[in-house]
């Protein structure tokens, strides 16, 4: 399958060499392994602050392909799917998957070794059992009081 993400033309290893604020747009892009766990409904515990994620998928998933199916007009469907940026990766990374490129960085991590940028392979992600493809549920068919009866351990 080729790689939705345009990872063309990018130096080796940029992200070891560049800070998150210092990387271009495409850049940035490229981070995303294609997983597709950002886009699962979580729960977040009221007292605790623990996240747990649920197989509940956001309804524009496509979760064959692991990508949003209306990515670029996303927010005309789901106004609250949030845009992710340096600027703003301090109050989100906490409910970002464990093995998410973006938090990984963020918290001074590698990159693990399955990420498509280190094995030049979109489906590398997949082929590690690492993303959610063919495991989700849509959430229009969930109601979100049953969300609790999908909570699920995140593939890593």
């Amino acid at each position: 399958m080729s790689d939705p993400i345009d990872r063309k033309g990018l130096k080796s290893r940029f992200w070891e060499r560049k800070s998150l604020d210092q990387m271009s747009p495409k850049e940035w892009e490229a981070l995303c392994d294609g997983c597709g766990k950002c886009c699962l409904n979580k729960l977040e515990d009221e007292d605790t602050g623990e996240v747990a994620l649920t197989r509940v998928a956001c309804r524009l998933f496509d979760d064959t392909t692991c990508r949003c199916a209306q990515y670029d007009i996303r927010h005309q469907f789901v106004p609250e799917c949030i845009v992710l940026k340096p600027s703003n990766l301090d109050t989100h990374a906490y409910w970002m998957p464990e093995t998410c490129a973006y938090r990984l960085l963020w918290q001074g991590k590698p990159l693990p070794e399955w990420h498509p940028l280190i094995t030049g392979d979109p489906e590398s992600v997949h082929a590690a059992g690492v993303s959610m493809r063919l495991r989700t549920v849509p959430e229009f068919e969930i109601d979100q009081d049953d969300w609790e009866d999908h909570i699920i351990e995140e593939p890593i």
